[in-house]
């Protein structure tokens, strides 16, 4: 069996940033830190942080006075962060900075007078965060179908930001259809849209040019991961989303000479590993190969409380 791995997988700098963020915090402060939300939506990830002595809660209410609290790489809306002020907790925040960069791309536009359009997943902690962060209100959208339902006269003076976690693949119908029904619009540049989704999804249409399976590591939550499988069965391979080598299913290779494996930015390399190792287990001799690809070399700074610990 040849399997192929595509290049980049796996963590992000905003996913790496945020892990760190917990760690060097138990490490200064020490156990228990306070993680308000998944720190990133994946189960290896969360339990062996709790492993350490993180506490992960949904609301600030279940976090106890003084706390050292983290808020997750998806970010917050404002009135997370009001209530955490108004305890006087100790925050760190581990927001992605392209997340943050997203929130203020909305600010501006809503100071200059503009109706926001988000483009995003309707429950998803990161479209939540953006909509609690914007002074004023925010239309979501998550269809060409919405943009083109949208109730506002042609001549309004609109805006639309983008869910890092979705791709400039993933919104080009969308914008398409904003700037066909809008006559006044303005929006991020490409380049501003997350380079690690993009990266990602790029790579999964290279791998499904060579594979006949394709196995996405993540979590069932994790938005980024779902899309990768969806791009492996759009692309006409027959694709398959696994947590970790203990998912792994018999029936899904029985007739593939050649497996390709990526991950979401939120899974991290050893849950890959672990499922090569389940795949010799199952079938015998596995050769693997990594694929060429984009090399990502961009890291983001600490908050200041931890960079120097």
């Amino acid at each position: 069996m040849e399997v192929y791995l595509a290049q980049p997988r796996g963590f992000c700098a905003g996913v790496v940033r945020a892990i760190e963020i917990v760690e060097r915090a138990l490490q200064k402060y020490g156990p228990p830190v306070y993680v308000r939300h998944e720190i990133v939506h994946n189960k290896y990830v969360v339990e062996s942080l709790k492993n350490k002595g993180a506490i992960f809660v949904e609301e600030l209410s279940e976090v106890p006075p003084k706390a050292v609290t983290v808020f997750s790489a998806h970010g917050v809306a404002r009135s997370v962060e009001e209530e955490a002020a108004a305890r006087d907790l100790p925050v760190l925040n581990a927001t992605c900075p392209l997340v943050t960069k997203v929130h203020n791309q909305g600010k501006r536009y809503i100071t200059k007078g503009r109706t926001l359009i988000l483009i995003g997943h309707a429950g998803h902690p990161e479209v939540e965060g953006t909509m609690g962060q914007v002074p004023g209100p925010v239309l979501l959208v998550q269809s060409v179908e919405e943009a083109n339902a949208l109730t506002l006269p042609a001549d309004t003076p609109v805006a639309y930001i983008t869910q890092t976690t979705l791709s400039v693949d993933d919104t080009r119908d969308i914008i398409s259809a904003l700037q066909a029904r809008f006559t006044d619009i303005q929006g991020p540049d490409i380049r501003d849209i997350c380079y690690a989704t993009q990266n990602r999804q790029s790579a999964v249409r290279d791998l499904s040019k060579l594979v006949d399976v394709i196995l996405v590591v993540g979590a069932a939550n994790s938005s980024n991961s779902n899309r990768l499988r969806e791009i492996g069965t759009e692309a006409g391979v027959a694709s398959y989303l696994i947590a970790d080598g203990s998912k792994l299913n018999p029936e899904w290779l029985k007739d593939a000479r050649t497996v390709g494996i990526t991950a979401g930015a939120s899974a991290p390399e050893v849950l890959v590993d672990d499922v090569i190792e389940a795949m010799r287990r199952m079938i015998g001799p596995v050769k693997v190969q990594v694929l060429p690809g984009r090399e990502e070399n961009i890291e983001f700074r600490l908050p200041a409380q931890l960079a120097a610990s």
